[in-house]
Parts: C-alpha cells; sequence; structure tokens
C-alpha cells in the first residue's frame, strides 16, 4: 500500500474519532439506513457463527456453574452472551445488526445448545441491551460509552429477573450484591473486550465504509 493511501486512511480515521466525540455522523450517515447490503449480512453471518462457536461451550460451563449455592460464579461468564453484538455494532455501526448477529448465533446453536430454538430467544434478549442506547437515539450517534449503558443495565436487570429461578431472596445480602457485581463487571468487562475486538477488525479493513 502505497504512503499516501495510509494517510487517507489515518485521516478517515481520524475524522470517524472526531465525529463520535462531538456526536455527529457523516451526511450519507443521517439517517439509519435500514437495508442490509450483501457484505453487511457476510460480516454479521461470519459474526453470528464465532459468537456461536463461542457460546456453544459457555452455554454448558455456565450451567453447569449456575447450579448450587456457589451460582455467582457462572455470572462470570454472562458478558460473553453480550460480545458478538457489541462487536458487530461497534464495528458495522448500522440499526438491528447486534440483533441479526445474535439471531445467527442463536440458530447455529440450536443442534448444540441443549436448550433447542430456546438459545435463539436468549440470545436475542441480551443482544436487546446492546442495540436499546441506540434506539433511543435513532442510530444517529455511535459513541463508546453508549456500548457500557446497554452492559450496565443488562448487568442490573439480569440478577432482578432471575431473582426467583437463583432464589436470591433466601440469600445473604453479601450473596445479592456478590451476584449483581459479578453480573455486572462481566458484562461490562465483556463489553470492553468487543470494543477492542470491532477496533482491531476496523482497523484491519473489516466493515470498513467507503
Amino acid at each position: 500500500m502505497s504512503a499516501g493511501a495510509n494517510a487517507s486512511d489515518a485521516a478517515e480515521a481520524n475524522r470517524d474519532d472526531a465525529r463520535e466525540e462531538v456526536g455527529t455522523v457523516p451526511a450519507a450517515d443521517a439517517r439509519p439506513p435500514f437495508r442490509f447490503p450483501t457484505a453487511l449480512l457476510l460480516t454479521c453471518a461470519a459474526l453470528g457463527v464465532a459468537g456461536a462457536v463461542l457460546l456453544v461451550p459457555a452455554n454448558w460451563l455456565s450451567t453447569v456453574l449456575t447450579v448450587g449455592p456457589l451460582s455467582f460464579i457462572g455470572m462470570a461468564l454472562a458478558g460473553l452472551w453480550l460480545l458478538p453484538s457489541v462487536v458487530a455494532l461497534r464495528l458495522l455501526r448500522r440499526p438491528l445488526v447486534g440483533l441479526l448477529v445474535a439471531l445467527i448465533a442463536g440458530l447455529v446453536m440450536v443442534p448444540f445448545s441443549g436448550y433447542g430454538f430456546t438459545s435463539v430467544l436468549t440470545n436475542l434478549w441480551w443482544a436487546a441491551f446492546t442495540e436499546l442506547p441506540f434506539l433511543f437515539v435513532i442510530w444517529r450517534y455511535w459513541g463508546t460509552w453508549m456500548h457500557y449503558l446497554g452492559a450496565v443495565a443488562i448487568g442490573v436487570i439480569y440478577p432482578i429477573s432471575a431473582w426467583a429461578w437463583f432464589d436470591l431472596g433466601s440469600l445473604g445480602l453479601w450473596y445479592q450484591v456478590l451476584f449483581f457485581t459479578v453480573t455486572i463487571a462481566s458484562c461490562v468487562g465483556a463489553t470492553a473486550l468487543g470494543i477492542r475486538i470491532a477496533d482491531r477488525l476496523r482497523t484491519a479493513g473489516v466493515g470498513h465504509r467507503r
């Protein structure tokens, strides 16, 4: 690649960073483009399959770890269900790609997860929280902190929604605090990892828009 091309890519990356800081988007992106060209679909498919490869063993492991009095240990894996969608949203910056990747990952998991099509619903439920912060701004702003907003939200909401399932009410306050803390930390950590992966992929030219 020529020095001029490198300089051009560097300049474009700097412009993207500047737009993110001030909350603006290019004129071509002023409207949420609810269309899925072939290249976008192929990228989502690849991310979905990769996500399934990660989540199938994580699903079995978390099932084992969340049984018994130390169920909070299994929550250390909870953030992995956010990872594929975070990568997709950060990399592609298009509406609904987080849900699309989660759907593909769930469908791939069906024969292997032990939960059948429930895996699809589970993936979509977790992915919805990665998508919601951007939905609220109609996908016009892609600031990094928006990803973390979704991570903290699901980190708080999941323990509440699963309160009866884990019988948290019968356990001590210290256990409840630990359960929430581990879940939030897992979701935030996985989100940070997803952002890093997406940024590396973007640097390598994956998902680069011309």
